[in-house]
């Protein structure tokens, strides 16, 4: 009897259907050949799992969705299109998204042969294109030269403008976007800033009636803090409206009008005819550029009084040299994930560099901690609440935004974690004209107040 033309079509597809499960599960063992022990799933859209631990649960389990996945994830080769199969959707993450960043370690190490890739290439090759749609929020098509005033604002508020509303739903209470300072492990994100905030106060000996210029102020965490516990006069200055708006909403709100605002201001355009005591800049200084550090701390050092403190609090590359960096240290480089949906123009330079060009134009560099621990602990914090307030978040952006933010700051926890991120905070003194610093003999005085 001869079958319909329906028929064949439907075993036609049926059998398509099954030779692109047996590849995809091909493809899967051999890329994790020589990945030992298996902790984790990998579950296909027909519900089978072709990787899946010996023993117990997984850690977590990749969800491929369907029978072009592994195409949209590995052609071509690189961890943007990586990341943007997850924001697509094409493959989701179920269980611990910490654990399945450092799946990227293995990538870059996994010991496969040359023939082992052409193979793997092949199979891949002969997957289905997806027809599914790829709408996310679009990456920055930034105008100018690199980090100046005119794509420093564009860059810096296509990341920050996304929503304060969307912010808020996972940052501390006083809305602090940068590491938190946690002296047990133990508190929760809203203590542990309050910690950091008073850390940074304390190295900069701050003092009732202190002039201080916040560089990069945010949502006002800082300038608020300052001026309500020191009794400082600070001026915060961001190139983000919305940030300006509820900065200044938000010190209405705690009564510090009188000695605290926020302004739209560049730190290049900050006048200097009336220098102030204390300068800081925290989560700022990843935007500046390797190229402009000379500018930024020349700048620095004439907007502050002789006898003055600058406290540069910023990420740091860290074993850049590295051959095989983790993705923490991807996330930054030009042409990544990073660069194109989150930080456009971000850069992390090594700590010499910064401290160098701080010294060129005459500060002294008097204190440097590392806070590489704290900071990967923040993020956990951040993605954890992020995660907990997912529906909330998708009336602010949409899910691949949200998606977006889940993985980079999991990217990131995973590169400090890893060793491969750092932050430091870094003192530095522009000395009287009699070598003065007016700093206490000894680092007793950050232990108390």
């Amino acid at each position: 009897m001869t079958q319909s033309p329906s028929r064949t079509r439907q075993i036609a597809r049926s059998e398509s259907s099954r030779a692109d499960l047996e590849r995809s599960a091909r493809v899967l063992r051999r890329i994790f050949a020589n990945y030992t022990p298996i902790d984790f799933a990998v579950r296909l859209w027909d519900g089978s799992t072709p990787i899946a631990p010996s023993r117990g649960l997984p850690r977590f389990t990749l969800v491929l969705q369907h029978p072009g996945a592994l195409r949209r994830m590995f052609l071509p080769p690189s961890e943007v299109g990586l990341g943007e199969a997850y924001l697509f959707n094409d493959f989701t993450i179920e269980g611990d998204l910490f654990a399945t960043v450092g799946l990227t370690d293995y990538f870059q190490r996994a010991g496969l042969s040359l023939s082992d890739y052409i193979d793997i290439a092949s199979e891949v090759m002969a997957l289905p294109r997806s027809s599914a749609p790829m709408t996310v929020r679009p990456g920055l098509r930034a105008h100018g030269a690199a980090h100046s005033r005119q794509r420093d604002r564009q860059t810096v508020r296509f990341h920050y403008d996304v929503s304060n509303d969307f912010y808020a739903l996972w940052l501390d209470e006083r809305m602090l976007y940068s590491c938190a300072y946690f002296r047990t492990g133990r508190e929760d994100i809203h203590l542990a800033q309050r910690q950091k905030l008073d850390l940074i106060c304390r190295k900069l000996s701050l003092r009732p009636g202190d002039r201080v210029l916040d560089i990069g102020c945010g949502w006002g965490g800082l300038a608020i803090f300052a001026a309500q516990e020191y009794g400082a006069d600070v001026t915060g200055i961001t190139l983000s409206k919305p940030q300006a708006t509820l900065a200044s909403e938000r010190i209405i709100q705690a009564g510090v009008e009188d000695r605290c605002r926020a302004v739209v201001l560049d730190y290049r355009d900050v006048p200097i005819d009336d220098p102030y005591d204390k300068l800081v800049s925290v989560g700022m200084f990843e935007h500046v550029g390797a190229a402009k550090l000379a500018a930024y701390f020349a700048r620095a050092w004439r907007l502050l009084k002789p006898g003055g403190l600058f406290l540069n609090h910023g990420i740091g590359a860290m074993n850049s040299h590295l051959e095989h960096p983790s993705l923490g240290s991807l996330l930054y480089r030009r042409n990544s994930f990073m660069n194109r949906y989150v930080f456009p123009d971000s850069e992390l330079v090594d700590l010499h560099q910064t401290l160098q060009a701080a010294e060129d134009v005459g500060f002294e560099v008097r204190d440097v901690e590392s806070l590489r621990e704290h900071y990967a602990l923040t993020l956990r914090h951040w993605v954890r609440r992020l995660e907990d307030h997912h529906e909330d978040a998708l009336r602010y952006v949409d899910e691949p935004t949200y998606r977006v933010w889940r993985l980079y700051m999991a990217g990131c926890s995973h590169g400090f974690t890893g060793n491969t991120l750092n932050v430091y905070q870094a003192l530095l003194s522009k000395n009287t004209e009699s070598g003065s610093s007016w700093l206490p003999w000894t680092r007793e005085y950050l232990n108390h107040r």
